[in-house]
């Protein structure tokens, strides 16, 4: 017989009490006052639902989904984890995870495909950015969270699941058998791409990422002192704040990385990344992004661009500036809530502006291909200088007009193989963002502009 909560029997007052103290803006007292009836109105609908529905409900889920409700409410990175879930949570920033390795989010109300993780069944299998999931096994995933979407696509290692997507570019729906594997989540790759020349991978940033980068890095100057440096962030999701602080200054130094400002001043932040730079900062650096490169990617690439450290290339990032705050709830579950906003050194918004390249590259992408990004995210946190839509529709593009045919796209040719199976030259002649960094760095084009400040003239923005 399902658990009885004892939620009605105490008083709202006593419920408020309940919550920990914060500090939070003043509220208006009418404010308060439709506060307090709608917790009447929800204590009272709980009340009918558990006494008068046909059969006995479970009341810990009518809580739950009642807590997702509400979440659902705010933007599409806020979210409730069950202890189960908070449990993943935690294991995934520790470095690994059983399942095909994609990254999920919710774009006009669908499960959408941020990115696949590299050399994982799901990049193997040829999920792309965009991917729109439709069904897991024979579940559809209509009305899912993204949460529940994760939960059916994980499970132990060598069973097999097939997940069936709507690729918009197509107009069509494929689908895909995967064998789920243990995700590593290997943070950081390295390789000599040339005599003198680096190259640095993070594919995420996890608890021991800049440790790693700066292994990698004094590996690379272990023959002798590097000529140049490729640092790749692309299709990087992100992930620990205090991570993308620390890998900043191992190039930039000790000086500020990142802003936040949030609604409660306790939100309002410098991050300044401490000890020396692991490269003299006469070492030419290309950092790579892509539509992929998100958050904590972009606030190194952000960081780096701000002091003239390296040269940003590719294609506008993600535009995911914003901060989770996770805090753990007595009973072991988890909330995962948006609090604040990133700001690069100069004061530049993140939040769905991105970090536009230095040098623009398209990415390889299929024909009729379009990225999502942040700004695409139903319900996303606006950015300091996004439009609203009548303005948006206002500056798009025109349509072709009827009968006229659109124009043609360019025939785009996919690899068949991962990068990781590629040799160098067959990598170069697919990967053009990588090509023409590394000829940028040996025809010596790329010169670190740095000075130690960033922007002079906006360098007080954050306040």
């Amino acid at each position: 017989m399902p658990k009885k909560t004892a939620f009605l029997a105490v008083p709202l007052a006593l419920l408020l009490s309940l919550a920990p103290p914060a500090p939070a803006p003043a509220r208006a007292a009418s404010s308060d006052y439709e506060l307090y009836e709608g917790f009447k109105t929800l204590a009272r609908i709980f009340y009918e639902v558990n006494v008068k529905f046909v059969e006995e409900p479970d009341s810990s889920e009518m809580v739950n989904g009642a807590v997702r409700g509400m979440l659902n409410t705010l933007d599409p990175h806020s979210s409730y984890m069950t202890p189960e879930e908070m449990g993943e949570f935690q294991q995934e920033s520790t470095g690994s995870f059983t399942g095909v390795g994609m990254e999920l989010s919710t774009r006009d109300s669908v499960i959408t495909v941020v990115a696949p993780i590299d050399d994982t069944p799901a990049s193997r299998a040829g999920l792309l950015s965009g991917d729109q999931v439709v069904g897991v096994d024979d579940k559809t995933v209509k009305d899912m969270s993204v949460m529940d979407v994760v939960k059916l696509i994980r499970g132990p290692k060598g069973t097999k699941v097939t997940i069936s997507v709507h690729r918009p570019s197509l107009k069509r729906n494929l689908t895909f058998n995967l064998v789920r594997d243990f995700i590593p989540l290997v943070s950081v790759r390295s390789e000599i791409l040339t005599p003198g020349i680096g190259y640095v991978s993070i594919t995420n940033f996890q608890a021991e990422t800049a440790r790693d980068v700066e292994r990698a890095v004094g590996a690379l100057s272990s023959p002798g002192p590097l000529d140049g440096l490729v640092l790749d962030l692309r299709n990087d999701p992100g992930g620990l704040l205090d991570q993308s602080v620390k890998v900043s200054g191992l190039f930039v130094g000790p000086v500020l990385v990142v802003g936040t400002k949030g609604r409660v001043s306790d939100q309002n932040v410098e991050y300044s990344a401490e000890g020396k730079a692991i490269l003299p900062y006469s070492c030419p650096i290309v950092v790579l992004v892509n539509e992929g490169s998100a958050s904590a990617s972009e606030i190194v690439a952000g960081a780096l661009q701000d002091y003239g450290r390296a040269t940003i290339l590719g294609a506008r990032t993600f535009g995911k500036g914003s901060v989770q705050s996770v805090v753990r709830l007595p009973d072991g579950s988890g909330l995962r809530l948006t609090t604040a906003r990133f700001y690069t050194p100069s004061g530049r918004p993140i939040q769905t502006e991105g970090i536009t390249p230095d040098v623009e590259v398209p990415s390889l992408l299929p024909a009729n291909y379009v990225p999502t990004r942040e700004i695409d995210l139903e319900r996303h946190l606006k950015g300091a200088n996004e439009r609203d839509s009548d303005e948006a529709a206002a500056a798009a593009p025109e349509t072709p007009a009827d009968g006229e045919a659109p124009p043609e796209e360019p025939e785009v040719v996919m690899p068949t193989k991962s990068y990781r199976e590629m040799t160098l030259e067959e990598r170069l002649d697919v990967d053009k963002q990588l090509a023409q960094a590394l000829e940028m760095l040996k025809k010596g084009e790329v010169v670190s502009g740095y000075t130690g400040v960033a922007a002079p003239e906006q360098a007080s923005s954050l306040g």
